[in-house]
């Protein structure tokens, strides 16, 4: 198992998780499963990876999770947990060091709610690097991203805290950092320009040390979403 590489249709399972850990199937670019990976890395989990390619998943990782994406939690007694949100949830109620939600119901409800704001505005990354590709006009999808992140940088501004939760990392951070370290690939840099609370935040989020242990070089980034782009995404570049 002491491999990144990832395991395609046709590669064996994988063997029980071992006592103590938990395992977590990933891909090392997907951003629904570094929200995981910086969790278990926050939290200073013991457990092991098993990359999976998302184009040609093996049948026995179907079975797991039969949507067949990442990220996907496997215990030691078989137990599967699946859906980046709930992953994480199921990792801080499980592992008490470090809490990441807050243990006030009210609090953990706003981030809740946060969160639910946050999951409509991913799919502007998205739409925005594909109708670029297209050729399209995309100044009115860029303004719309820009009316969203200006909503969070007053949140920033209203609670005159570094973070979305207080002057600490936690979990709703995590949720929304992947698509921010990823602003460069998708050329969305710019659209922080007029919310300075929220660059700030972005600038201390680098520096956070489950964000360092889990990122990837911008080279590498832009290397494996061009592969992406073209259809032969290559899982394993950079091993």
């Amino acid at each position: 198992m002491a491999t990144e590489k990832c395991f395609a249709n046709g590669s064996a399972a994988p063997g029980p998780v071992a006592k103590g850990h938990i395992r977590l199937y990933s891909m090392r670019f997907c951003p629904f499963a570094q929200r995981t990976r910086l969790v278990l890395n926050a939290k200073g989990i013991k457990h092991d990876t098993i990359n999976i390619n998302l184009k040609d998943k093996p049948d026995w990782y179907l079975e797991k999770n039969p949507h067949g994406h990442v990220p996907t939690l496997e215990t030691p007694a078989g137990q599967v947990i699946y859906e980046s949100p709930i992953t994480c949830e199921y990792l801080d109620e499980v592992y008490s060091d470090n809490k990441l939600l807050p243990s006030n119901p009210f609090e953990k409800a706003q981030q809740k709610m946060m969160l639910e704001h946050f999951s409509k505005i991913i799919p502007y990354f998205y739409k925005i690097q594909t109708e670029r590709r297209n050729g399209d006009d995309v100044s009115g999808l860029e303004a719309e991203l820009k009316e969203k992140f200006a909503k969070l940088n007053e949140d920033l501004v209203n609670k005159k805290t570094k973070y979305f939760a207080g002057d600490s990392v936690t979990m709703i951070d995590y949720m929304m950092w992947p698509w921010f370290e990823r602003l460069e690939i998708f050329e969305l840099k710019h659209c922080l320009d007029e919310t300075p609370e929220l660059k700030k935040w972005a600038e201390r989020m680098w520096e956070d040390p489950s964000v360092k242990a889990t990122m990837h070089s911008i080279d590498t980034y832009k290397a494996f979403y061009k592969s992406y782009i073209e259809g032969k995404p290559n899982y394993d570049y950079g091993l």
